[in-house]
């Protein structure tokens, strides 16, 4: 009964200040609905950005690929360091300096309305179809799990999922679309400071319990029990070989944190770039010790539950059900569902923005006044928000594993929206017909190399080898491993492709009109003076996790 008063308590109370910080706010303008005013500071911002990216599958999926191996998952946390400082130092003046609402507008300046159009629906149909329902899916099985909600309400685990993944999405739908991002923002902070207390209270009470009571003995006994865990280098046939991190990995870091809409719209609120780039350094800085919240316990719960855990998505909430006191656990669900709506509010708000700046006013209503647009997004927002909870629940047949299959997914979109922007961003005679051939044929090769090209290269490999009288599941594993490049070598390679194609093109058909940066005084854009600093020295710490390990 505590943990119920304690989960409803902490609830309402973020939703009210939530309403308090934003009565003022005018939500009916395209400003204050989707850049919140341009008012958040630098440490709104950290918050908000932290708690967008620090969803229920962030953390149920990366402690679950931690269960099945280890430490070395956690690239894909420090790795994001690096990338949001390449972000601050690189991209966000110019950014800033355009003074843009979405990335698309800056695509339309830089190319044409058309280039424009295609990257909105590239990232709507990510938002659709992968993020949004992995985000209700995963959420929904932690609160399955850490509830055992099957046996408390006397119906099958997927009637359960169905429940969960429409009441956390009916929610959603009313605090982002009736709300702004000023109203998702100001909870991301409240939700982003319980997350970080709630999250590291996990490895602490489950440290004690591995140690009996000693923190210090059960971080010796996990290390000395599991040496395999603590391996940062992964093998060829792991989901992250070492030689990743140089190459797709790295750009899809770059992708997410340097021209994804949902995460930008943050900073693109921020009351100056000094603001903007403080807040995403803080970040970076964070997201450096985030592994302690999102793969430790992954490790601790192999070591607690070892092979009797049958999925490793439920490593996670089986461990937070085993070593959180009762005290504890209404606070931690009500923080974790914060997390699990900050994610979801936070795309559907982007949705939101997407449609009604890039397509509504292009293709449907050219003369929509800014109440007309904001409410065409909403209304968008609604429909995007009832697919997403349709798919959701079938990710439950996902055969990888959550994470792998948000990462692969995701491959498809990541590698030419990126190639794009970088060449916007940094070059000024490219044209349109180059980014417009990268966003279709990009996408459309990196779909072919995973379902039809990759299966057939590996399983070919595995019957040879089967044939030859290769039997043991380790060589067998190696062998398909090496059969084909990883997905994350394939988007290196197709990211070299889609940037030589754009450079070929300016030079057969190059650009009419040099392009030319536009300057706004929408917002101070004096940079702040440290951030190369400060950005040296949080890759440093990076690189030195890598030597240690």
């Amino acid at each position: 009964m505590l943990s119920i008063i304690s989960f409803v308590g902490f609830t309402a109370l973020v939703a009210i200040i939530a309403w308090y910080a934003t009565r003022k706010t005018d939500e009916t303008s395209a400003e204050g609905f989707y850049l919140a005013g341009r008012s958040l500071g630098a440490i709104t911002i950290a918050g908000s950005l932290l708690l967008t990216n620090l969803s229920a599958e962030q953390i149920v999926g990366l402690n679950g690929a931690a269960f099945k191996e280890g430490l070395m998952v956690m690239a894909w946390e420090t790795l994001a360091a690096v990338a949001i400082i390449f972000g601050a130092i690189f991209l966000l003046p110019k950014y800033m300096r355009s003074g843009i609402t979405t990335i698309p507008e800056f695509i339309e300046t830089r190319f044409d309305k058309q280039t424009k159009a295609l990257l909105s629906l590239l990232f709507l149909a990510a938002y659709a179809i992968v993020l949004l329902p992995t985000i209700l899916y995963s959420g929904s099985l932690a609160f399955s799990t850490m509830f055992d909600l099957p046996q408390v309400l006397n119906i099958a685990e997927w009637k359960v999922i169905w429940l969960c993944v429409w009441s956390i999405g009916i929610i959603g739908v009313i605090y982002a679309i009736y709300g702004g991002l000023k109203a998702v923002a100001v909870s991301d902070l409240i939700n982003a400071i319980g997350l970080l207390i709630g999250g590291l209270l996990i490895p602490i009470f489950g440290l004690s319990l591995v140690g009996d009571g000693s923190i210090s003995e059960g971080l010796s006994i996990l290390w000395n029990d599991n040496p395999d865990k603590f391996e940062m280098q992964g093998a060829v046939d792991s989901s992250i070989p070492f030689g990743t991190l140089f190459t797709g990995m790295m750009l899809a870091q770059i992708y997410y944190w340097g021209t994804n809409q949902s995460i930008l719209q943050r900073v693109f609120a921020a009351k100056s770039l000094k603001e903007g780039q403080k807040g995403m350094l803080l970040a970076a800085l964070v997201k450096f010790i985030i592994p302690i919240v999102v793969v430790v316990p992954g490790i601790l719960a192999w070591h607690i539950f070892g092979e009797n855990l049958g999925n490793p998505d439920e490593a996670y909430p089986a461990l937070v059900k085993k070593v959180l006191p009762n005290a504890f656990v209404g606070f931690f669900a009500a923080v974790l569902f914060g997390a699990v709506l900050s994610s979801f509010n936070s795309l559907l708000n982007s949705s939101a923005t997407l449609f009604g700046f890039d397509l509504y006013k292009m293709y449907f209503n050219k003369n929509a006044s800014e109440k007309q647009t904001v409410k065409a997004g909403k209304r968008f927002g609604l429909i995007v928000a009832a697919v997403s909870m349709l798919i959701a629940p079938f990710i439950v047949y996902a055969p990888d594993g959550l994470f792998s299959y948000i990462q692969q997914s995701l491959g498809s979109l990541s590698v030419p929206i990126l190639a794009v922007v970088l060449v916007g961003v940094f070059t000024k005679k490219v044209p349109a017909l180059g980014a417009k051939i990268v966003l279709i044929a990009g996408v459309a090769l990196y779909l072919i190399s995973l379902i039809i090209i990759e299966p057939y290269f590996r399983d070919a490999a595995v019957s040879e080898a089967i044939a030859n009288g290769i039997n043991d599941p380790d060589q067998l594993s190696t062998i398909k491993a090496e059969a084909y490049p990883h997905y994350l070598h394939v988007m290196g390679f197709l990211f070299v492709f889609n940037i030589l194609v754009m450079l070929i093109t300016s030079k057969l058909k190059p650009k009419t009109d040099t392009y030319t940066p536009i300057i706004t005084d929408a917002v101070d854009v004096k940079p702040w003076k440290y951030t190369i600093i400060c950005g040296i020295i949080i890759s440093i710490l990076v690189i030195g996790t890598y030597i240690i390990f």
